[in-house]
C-alpha cells in the first residue's frame, strides 16, 4: 500500500511539472582509465609512426573511415554509429576528468579527495522524469557498473542510480507467496469497492490505479528485465559474457522503461605496452558493442536508445619510452549509436598528430546537450542548489549540430 502511495505522489509531481514517461533511453558505456583515442576510433595512419595506431586500422562501412585494428566487428556496423574525433576538455586527472565528462563541469578538487559538485546526467534524467517510470515502475536511472561522479550531488539521494546488485535489487525479487499477494490485492479491491459507493469524485478509483501499479512493479514484467535467463540463448551467445551480458541487460532494461543505464569496463590506463593491452581489451568491446548496435537496430529500437562510449580523457598521441601512452585531456575518445541521431559519419577532425581538435570541437557540455536532446530534457532546465538558488544544468553547450 505504501508503494502505491509513493507512485501516486510521484505522478502528482510529474503532472505538476509537466513530466511524462518519455520513451527514449541512454546506455552509457564508460571505458574507465582513459581510453586511447588513437587505437580506438582515430587511428591516424597518415601520421608519423610514433603517433599512429600501434594496432593498425580496419576499414569500415563508412567510405574513407577506419577504426583501430581491434574493432573489426564494429567496423561492420559503423554505418549505424558516429565517431567524434574532436571531443576534448582540460582536466587530465582521472577523478577530475571523470567529473567533467559525467556532469559537464570541471572539478579540480576531486583528485584531492573532494566530492562531486554537480549532478550526473543520469541523476538529472531521474529528477526530470521522476525516479520511476510512471507506467512500468522501472527505475529511471540504473547503474550496472559504478563510475566516479555518477551520482546526484545536490539533487539528493532519491535521484541516485538504482544498483543491479545488493539489497535494492534483491527487494525486487518476490519474497512473499504469490497467492498471499493476490489475496491482498483482492482485499484492497474489495475495500475500494466498498468505499467507492461513498466516493462520488473518483478519488478512490485513482488510488486503486496506483495500487495496481504498485503490485505490477513486483508481480509484473519489470523485474524480469534483470534476468538474462529470459532472453533468447542465441542472443546471449552473440553478446558473450562479461561486458556483453551487461549491454544485453541494458537493452532489456531500456525496453522495460529505464531511461539511463551506466556501466564501466575498466583497464584503459595504458602507460606501457599499449599494443598488448589493446589486444586484450579491444576485442571484448568490439564484440559487445557490435552485438548491441546490431540487436537494437534489428529490434527497431535505434530511435529510442542512444549508446554513448567514452572515458575520462584520451592518451598522449606520441608513444612513450614504455611503448604506452599517458593521460591526455585535449583529445578524447567518443562514439555514439542510435538515439534517433544521424549516424554513419565522423564528427570533427583531429590535427595531423592527433593532439587536438582541428575542426568542430565538441565539449562535455555539448555531449550533455546532445543527451538532453535525445531524452527530451529542455536545454534550459534548472534545479535548486544547496544555497537555495536555481542553477542551469547546462550553461555553455549545445547539441552536436551534425548529429541532430
Amino acid at each position: 500500500m505504501g508503494l502505491g502511495g509513493l507512485m501516486q505522489a510521484r505522478a502528482a509531481v510529474a503532472a505538476k511539472t509537466g513530466q511524462s514517461p518519455e520513451n527514449t533511453s541512454v546506455v552509457w558505456l564508460w571505458l574507465g582509465g582513459g581510453p586511447t583515442h588513437v587505437e580506438t576510433f582515430d587511428p591516424k595512419m597518415s601520421a608519423p609512426v610514433e603517433y599512429r595506431s600501434v594496432t593498425g586500422d580496419v576499414k569500415t562501412r563508412i567510405p574513407g573511415v577506419a577504426l583501430g585494428g581491434n574493432f573489426e566487428k564494429m567496423a561492420q556496423v559503423a554505418d549505424k554509429m558516429a565517431f567524434v574525433r574532436s571531443f576534448h576538455h582540460g582536466n587530465s586527472g582521472h577523478g577530475g576528468g571523470t567529473h567533467w565528462v559525467m556532469t559537464g563541469y570541471n572539478n579540480r578538487g576531486i583528485d584531492s579527495g573532494g566530492l562531486p559538485s554537480r549532478p550526473s546526467m543520469g541523476s538529472i534524467a531521474s529528477k526530470h522524469r521522476g525516479p520511476n517510470h510512471l507506467e512500468t515502475g522501472m527505475p529511471t536511472y540504473i547503474r550496472v557498473g559504478g563510475i566516479g561522479s555518477d551520482g546526484p550531488a545536490f539533487l539528493g539521494t532519491p535521484y541516485a542510480p538504482f544498483g543491479t546488485s545488493g539489497p535494492a535489487r534483491s527487494n525486487m525479487t518476490l519474497q512473499t507467496n504469490v497467492g498471499r499477494l493476490e489475496d491482498r490485492r483482492g482485499l484492497l479491491t474489495g475495500l475500494d469497492r466498498l468505499r467507492r459507493t461513498a466516493d462520488r469524485k473518483g478519488v478512490v478509483e485513482g488510488l486503486n490505479a496506483f495500487e495496481q501499479q504498485a503490485f505490477n512493479l513486483v508481480l509484473g514484467k519489470a523485474p524480469l528485465a534483470f534476468d538474462l535467463k529470459r532472453e533468447d540463448p542465441r542472443t546471449v551467445a552473440k553478446y558473450g559474457g562479461g561486458l556483453g551480458s551487461s549491454l544485453l541487460m541494458a537493452r532489456r532494461l531500456c525496453e522495460a522503461g529505464c531511461g539511463f543505464v551506466t556501466m564501466s569496463y575498466g583497464g584503459w590506463d595504458m602507460h606501457s605496452n599499449i599494443e598488448s593491452s589493446m589486444n586484450g581489451r579491444g576485442p571484448v568491446v568490439d564484440r559487445a558493442v557490435s552485438a548491441f548496435v546490431d540487436d537494437v537496430a534489428q529490434r527497431g529500437l535505434s530511435d529510442r536508445i542512444l549508446l554513448v562510449i567514452t572515458g575520462e580523457f584520451g592518451r598522449t598521441p606520441k608513444i612513450n619510452r614504455n611503448k604506452g601512452r599517458d593521460h591526455w585531456a585535449p583529445l578524447s575518445t567518443l562514439a555514439l549509436a542510435g538515439g534517433g541521431l544521424r549516424m554513419g559519419q565522423t564528427v570533427g577532425e583531429s590535427d595531423a598528430k592527433v593532439y587536438r581538435p582541428k575542426s568542430d570541437p565538441v565539449t562535455p557540455q555539448d555531449l550533455m546537450a546532445t543527451v538532453f536532446h535525445v531524452l527530451g530534457i529542455d536545454q534550459g532546465i534548472q534545479f535548486v542548489d544547496p544555497g537555495g538558488r536555481p542553477v542551469y544544468m547546462i550553461e555553455g553547450g549545445s547539441p552536436i549540430p551534425s548529429l541532430i
